[in-house]
Parts: structure tokens; sequence; C-alpha cells
């Protein structure tokens, strides 16, 4: 009698596969929408995936023996390190300065660097940026009930701030989130070239249709200007006349949804109107961005070449702040009691650079983002040459110029924080990895 042999087993199919390879990615991706894990404090269930995702990465690397880098992605990946650890040597407090140079490498170096790593071919980028969109989804669901049965974050005297499940205490999570899902709906839906998916792209822009009310009902105007921005912006990179076909759209759309508001359409107005009174009226929020930024300032006057040193801003804040500076901001509603919560950065990254890194963090860390940009937007008019898929090259194109307006408003800080390296991570795929260049 002969023996049998025993049949192979049956391959894996390729989207699980690709799915379980990308899983330490997914993971980082969906705990952004727990809460922090003390409370209020900063570490969160999506920074312990972001050690396992770095973890991951290596370790993959060093199993293919293969040399994962470019000479250029070395260099521009590598570039922020410099500037990070000269900040961090120069800070008054060695503890607070071992912490913010732990945050600094995983926001911009670690875990931007993973991603990159992690990443193969377009269709994981586009199940990445897939994941995003789902992620935003929910948050934005979340943010519109809280809005429409008034149990949001505190706003003008209402409890209608939309903040998702990042609670009151980091107002700007669910805008950023929403922000980015809907770049990352708007990039995937705008690919030009023939061969894209026609329902892919029709799913897509119902979503970012969708995204539309909570960015709408966040009331933050940071988020609202920086996703204009990068959203005219993919628009223009994927043709001038998609651009106004898809703007009038927007503007009907936009239409209905304040229509539909009820009764805080009247505040989403006052907000929206209150974006070009930043200078002849401002608010108090606005005020202390101000005095902030001019403290920053003569901070990087007293040491122009390395700063005051890593997380040294709150310490040298009120000695260079004028009396206009209030003694913090309030934050109630969505679940949280009222609390006085102090300002402890120049909520503008680029001035937080600027105070506590000096011209070297400057150069080092802002000229790797400008590196990301230039190179990215190369790739994607190589792309578009080549009559190949755009919809990656749109979607890095779109989140890095979100991140870098954005930062204008904004810095780092909070749980939400995670995602601004994923989007770092995303921009240096497309920009600087081989795979990112094969159609």
């Amino acid at each position: 009698m002969h023996a049998v042999a025993a049949a192979p087993p049956l391959p894996m199919p390729a989207p699980p596969r690709r799915a379980l390879r990308l899983l330490p990615l997914l993971a980082v991706i969906t705990l952004l929408a727990t809460p922090p894990l003390g409370g209020d404090g900063s570490a969160t269930a999506a920074d312990a995936a972001c050690g396992v995702l770095v973890v991951w990465a290596f370790l993959r690397v060093l199993r293919s023996g293969e040399r994962p880098l470019s000479r250029q992605a070395a260099i521009v990946m590598g570039l922020p390190v410099t500037g990070i650890c000269v900040a961090a040597m120069g800070a008054a407090d060695p503890g607070t300065a071992i912490a913010g140079l732990g945050r600094y490498l995983q926001i911009f170096v670690l875990v931007p660097l993973a991603v990159l790593l992690l990443l193969r071919d377009r269709d994981d980028f586009r199940l990445a940026a897939s994941a995003v969109v789902a992620l935003a989804l929910f948050e934005g669901g979340v943010g519109v009930q809280q809005y429409l049965t008034r149990t949001g974050a505190s706003y003008m005297g209402e409890d209608i701030r939309a903040v998702g499940t990042f609670g009151a205490s980091d107002i700007m999570g669910m805008a950023t989130v929403v922000s980015c899902g809907l770049l990352c709906a708007l990039g995937l839906a705008l690919d030009p070239t023939p061969g894209a998916s026609r329902t892919r792209r029709r799913a897509a822009l119902g979503c970012a249709a969708l995204l539309l009310l909570p960015l709408a009902v966040s009331f933050s105007r940071g988020a609202w200007i920086a996703t204009s921005i990068a959203s005219i912006a993919l628009l223009l990179l994927s043709g001038v006349r998609r651009a106004l076909a898809v703007l009038a759209v927007t503007a009907a759309a936009t239409v209905v949804l304040v229509g539909v508001s009820g009764s805080g359409t009247q505040m989403l107005q006052e907000r929206l109107a209150s974006i070009t009174q930043v200078e002849s009226a401002p608010d108090q929020s606005v005020t202390d961005r101000y005095t902030m930024w001019a403290a920053a300032e003569l901070m990087w006057r007293q040491s122009p070449v390395t700063g005051v040193g890593l997380k040294g801003f709150p310490d040298h804040r009120d000695s260079n702040s004028s009396l206009a500076l209030s003694s913090g901001s309030d934050t109630a509603g969505a679940g949280a009691a009222f609390k006085r919560q102090p300002l402890l950065s120049p909520h503008n990254m680029y001035f937080l650079v600027l105070s506590e890194q000096g011209l070297i963090g400057v150069v080092t860390l802002v000229g790797g983002w400008a590196a990301l940009l230039v190179t990215g937007v190369r790739r994607l008019h190589r792309a578009r040459s080549a009559r190949t898929a755009m919809d990656c090259g749109l979607v890095a194109t779109g989140l890095l110029t979100w991140l870098l307006v954005d930062f204008f408003y904004g810095d780092i800080g909070g749980p939400s924080t995670a995602l601004t390296a994923l989007v770092l991570g995303l921009a240096a795929w497309w920009g600087l990895a081989r795979g990112a260049a094969r159609p």
C-alpha cells in the first residue's frame, strides 16, 4: 500500500496576511479612541502600542536582512535626532529632559521610521488610510451625538462641543482625527488615473462628506483652517476642473449641514466669523496665544542657537510673559467636572521648537518636515506624469500639509499625539520609501 501524502496547508489569502502583518500599526490607530490610562495623564494605550509597533518593525528589518533605508531616507529621518538631543542636554531638569527626549523621539523619529519600514506597497498604505477613515467615522459619530444630546464639552455655556472619546481635557483630539480621516477619504476619492476603482472612490467621497458635520461641531478654528487649505491643495494637485466641481459640491453640502445643525447654527456662524477677528477683536484664548508666542520669541532671543532646553517653556513662561496672559484655560463637560488647565506650551509647534531647541531644532526638525513635503510633491508629480495611481500620494501630501498648517495653531500633547507620528510616517513612506515609487 502506498502512503497518502499529506496535502500542503492552504496559503492564507492576501488581505488577511496583510492585516496580520500590519496589526501593530492598525492597533495604534484603533487604540487612539481609548481614554488615557491614568485619567487625565498623557500615557495612553496608543502610546504603548507605538512601542510595540517600533519593536515589530525593527525585528522585521533584522529578519529580512535587507538594507531598509536609502541614504536620503536615513538623512531625513535621522536629522531631527541632533536637535532633540542637543535640546535635552541643555535642559535644566534632567528628569524632565529624559521624559521629553523619549516623547520627541517617539513622535518625530521612532514611530514615523517604524511606519516607513513596515509598509511594503501602496495596498498597505491604503489599508492604513482606510483605518484612519474608520476611526474618524467612529469619533465623528460620537461627537455628533454629543452635540445633538448636549453631552459634549462646554462651549459658551452649553455642553455642545463635539470632542468624541477624547474628553474635555483634549478638545482638539476629535477634530484632529476627523480632519485626518476626511483628508484620507478625500485623497482616496480624488485619484484621477483611469484604472482607479470607481466604487472605492465613491465610497471614499461619501465618507468625506459625512465627516464634514463632526468637523463643524468641533468648533475648532485651527482644524477648519488647516483642513480647508489641505483640501484645496489636494484638489489642485488632482486637477483644476475636478477642484472646481468638488469645491462647488462641498460648498453646497456645507450649507445643508449648517442648516440642519439646529440651535447651534448661530454659534457656528459666530465661531467662523471670529477667524477674521483675531487681529481686531481677539478673544481671551487668542490673546493668550499671542502672549505665549511673544514669550517664546523672547526665550529664543536669550538662547538663539540651542534654546532654553527641552520641556523648558513652562519654567520660563512667566518671566517672559506680559500681564495679558491668563492663568489657564477652563474645561468642563463631556463627563468631566470643571477644571482649570495651565498653559504649558505656546500652542504653536514652530514657536515651541524655536524657544526650546533654538535654530538647531528649527533646521533639523522643521527642515526634516520641509524635506518630506518636497520629496512627496515631487514623487506625486512623477506619478501623475507616468499615469500611475496617485491616491497614496494625495493622502500623504494632504495629511502633511494639514499637519504643517495646524502646527501654526497647536503643538504636540494629549492622547491624539500618536496620530501626529502616524501622519509623519505615512508622509515619509510616500516621499522616501522605494516601494512607493513602484506602481
